[in-house]
């Protein structure tokens, strides 16, 4: 995993340091920042795709363009030959890259071509905004505080923590909702102010306030009543995707691999 961080408004390179420091945990392999005018990107990297050249925050061609990345996108490769095609150019041969370059070829759409796990922040300086993005069902890990000043974001509370602006006031509510169901809305954290990102949103960040929207959702309509039987369609589609989400991640040039939660 790696660890990112990152404001827009109010802030400084210092804060930026400071709240990668309590994540070193998350990136042990390098740290990257940028800074420019109100805006701040931060990575701290664990290193898999690309070791040698995939340092972050990445660019495109012109450079206005700046992305800090969480996560892993398993079709990158396919979608990098097609961006090849549309005449973009790479310096690096990492996922990170390709999520850069499909942004600046679809904007927005380019969520519904990524197949992974992933939060990221792209700075655009052409439109002056940052564009916020986390995965559909949401994996990887994003924390987010704001006020009239500043926007601040993280893959963990703690790093929203760093900065003497952000109250460090339990939210109530939902530590009584969790102490009574087992279940916390992913709305909310335990701490008033902060909230979690919403999986399968988009964020813009701007001058002009922040925009959130949704760009994906699971579809709730019920199954029709087969009496507790799968039928064959069923199955077999079932199972042509769940080999399907074991292929992708399985690199060819990786023969074993362990998935372990603590």
């Amino acid at each position: 995993m790696c660890g990112i961080a990152g404001y827009f408004g109010s802030g400084s390179l210092q804060l930026l340091k400071d709240m990668l420091k309590s994540i070193h945990h998350r990136g042990p392999d390098g740290e990257g920042t940028f800074v420019a005018h109100n805006v701040g990107l931060g990575i701290k990297r664990l290193a898999i795709v690309d070791v040698d050249h995939g340092n972050q925050p990445i660019h495109n061609e012109d450079e206005t363009l700046w992305i800090v990345y969480n996560g892993e996108i398993y079709n990158y490769q396919e979608l990098k030959n097609d961006l090849i095609k549309k005449g973009h150019k790479f310096y690096t041969d990492t996922d990170t890259e390709t999520i850069l370059h499909a942004y600046q070829e679809w904007g927005s759409d380019c969520l519904k071509f990524l197949n992974g796990m992933f939060a990221f922040a792209i700075w655009d300086t052409k439109k002056k905004n940052v564009f916020l993005a986390r995965d559909r069902l949401g994996i990887k890990p994003l924390y987010y505080f704001s006020n009239p000043e500043k926007l601040i974001f993280a893959s963990e509370i703690k790093a929203l923590l760093v900065d003497r602006d952000v109250p460090r006031i339990v939210n109530e509510d939902a530590l009584r909702t969790f102490l009574l169901t087992g279940f916390q809305n992913t709305a909310e954290t335990f701490f008033s102010k902060i909230n979690e990102f919403p999986p399968g949103h988009f964020m813009i960040i701007s001058q002009d306030g922040n925009k959130i929207c949704s760009y994906w959702k699971l579809s709730t309509k019920p199954l029709p009543d087969t009496n507790c039987e799968i039928d064959d369609e069923v199955f077999l589609k079932f199972q042509e995707l769940f080999f399907d989400a074991i292929k992708i991640r399985m690199p060819p040039e990786l023969s074993i691999g362990s998935y372990l939660s603590g």
